[in-house]
């Protein structure tokens, strides 16, 4: 099992554990995490599942494709450290990863 912490805006830690090869957002959708939807179900097609990623973890996350890129286009306040969370599976490497939740999804 590997240990996602998810902070949301207000500060509110939430830990999970979740089954490696699933996505950040089936980590947050599956138990419940407020403030990310996943409405398309992870095909990197809605972008509510946008997130902010601990910044150091950021060097172990894979790049980010040019689809993520176009949808991160459309959020609110992307920063340097968003993510798509359907875009990252997690894997024994982001064990204790730490993602913070934005306010809203666009």
């Amino acid at each position: 099992m590997i240990k996602i912490h998810f902070v949301d805006h207000g500060g509110t830690e939430r830990s999970v554990e979740v089954e490696d090869g699933i996505s950040l957002m089936e980590a947050a959708t599956q138990n419940l995490i407020p403030g990310i939807d996943g409405d398309c179900g992870g095909s990197c097609a809605c972008a509510t599942c946008h997130m902010h990623i601990d910044p150091e973890w950021l060097d172990r996350l894979p790049p980010i494709e040019d689809q993520e890129n176009q949808m991160l286009d459309i959020v609110d306040l992307r920063d340097a450290d968003s993510r798509l969370g359907c875009q990252v599976k997690v894997s024994p490497e982001l064990d204790g990863i730490v993602v913070r939740t934005p306010i809203g999804q666009h």
